[in-house]
């Protein structure tokens, strides 16, 4: 990495621009700051997007020469514009690899095939040996070694319980939860453990204030946040997902001192009594069908659970702001 760079990377200015937005979102949270506020990342893009797979150290090199272009627009008074390496490797299939899935890329993105195992007899991958996740390490190495305080980090797609285990089985975890509810526990007990221990790993070895989990343009917290992707959630009633999941869902952003996010993006209404119940669950992010709903967010959620909402047709900003009244809310530009 180039010195034009580095000095850019470390720039006091810009971290004091970084800290304030994220002072401001503290103050949406706790409803000092009535206003609503906008975001939108400015992320890294390479020349070569492949070589993260082959020479993660030079890819980094190549992210982070990329962000320093950008930074000058980083410093808006209009929006939060956090500079941020988002380092994805097979996409949201990530934790699939860990376990096993057989996984490739398709039509410009990732799939896998489901496991051939029964539902009930998953094992805990050795992460310590695991080849996948030594490459996610590898890449978090390279960042740090850059010593660049400027830019934050996101996590791989660590995604949630429920999440994985449909990727890894398909509906048969579905039918599990009511005809084998043991075995069903078991998988998706031993996927959160893994899940937890990735995000521990990545808060004892990045800096705190430059550590985001996933999809930082939408999602962006204060240092201190986890979060989760709760897109396969619309599938379960409330049932269903009190019992098996919303404990491990819970667990899972407990990880993180000061709780975290779900990432929504269908029909999830049904469940909102219990979001608005989960003590670690601080923030919910509406993409899609979930942001159509808006008004059911509003209503049912805590005073302090905080709405992200990426605006899209069927909820754009005039509506939203119609419905969100004094709602704690973050929109995503």
């Amino acid at each position: 990495m180039d010195e034009f760079t580095r000095e850019i990377l470390t720039d006091e200015t810009l971290i004091a621009c970084r800290e304030s937005w994220f002072q401001k979102i503290r103050d949406i949270y706790s409803g000092k700051d009535k206003e609503k506020m906008f975001l939108r990342v400015l992320g890294a893009e390479t020349k070569n997007p492949e070589l993260i797979y082959t020479d993660p150290e030079k890819w980094m090199d190549e992210a982070l020469e990329n962000l320093a272009v950008q930074a000058k627009n980083a410093a808006s008074k209009q929006l939060f514009l956090p500079l941020a390496v988002e380092n994805w490797i097979y996409g949201v299939h990530f934790v699939d690899k860990v376990f096993g899935a057989e996984v490739f890329f398709q039509y410009d993105q990732w799939y896998n095939h489901y496991l051939k195992n029964e539902v009930g007899k998953l094992e805990k991958p050795d992460l310590e040996n695991n080849e996948t996740w030594g490459l996610a390490k590898r890449i978090a190495q390279a960042f740090l070694n850059r010593k660049v305080t400027v830019p934050m980090i996101a996590t791989q797609v660590i995604a949630s319980a429920l999440n994985i285990a449909v990727n890894l089985y398909g509906e048969e975890i579905l039918v599990a939860m009511v005809t084998e509810p043991e075995a069903a526990h078991h998988d998706l007990q031993i996927i959160n453990e893994v899940l937890m221990e990735m995000h521990r790993w990545y808060r004892e070895h990045i800096p705190t204030n430059q550590l985001q989990p996933v999809a930082i343009g939408g999602r962006a917290q204060p240092p201190g946040h986890g979060q989760l992707c709760g897109c396969t959630t619309q599938l379960l009633s409330p049932a269903l997902y009190e019992e098996f999941i919303m404990p491990l869902d819970n667990a899972l952003l407990g990880v993180y001192p000061n709780g975290g996010l779900i990432h929504l993006c269908g029909s999830h209404k049904q469940l909102i009594p219990l979001f608005a119940r989960m003590e670690n669950l601080k923030n919910v992010q509406l993409n899609d069908k979930a942001a159509e709903d808006l008004e059911y967010y509003v209503e049912g959620l805590r005073e302090d659970q905080v709405i992200y909402l990426n605006l899209c047709e069927g909820m754009p900003l005039e509506r939203a702001l119609e419905i969100a009244k004094d709602k704690r809310m973050i929109i995503i530009a």
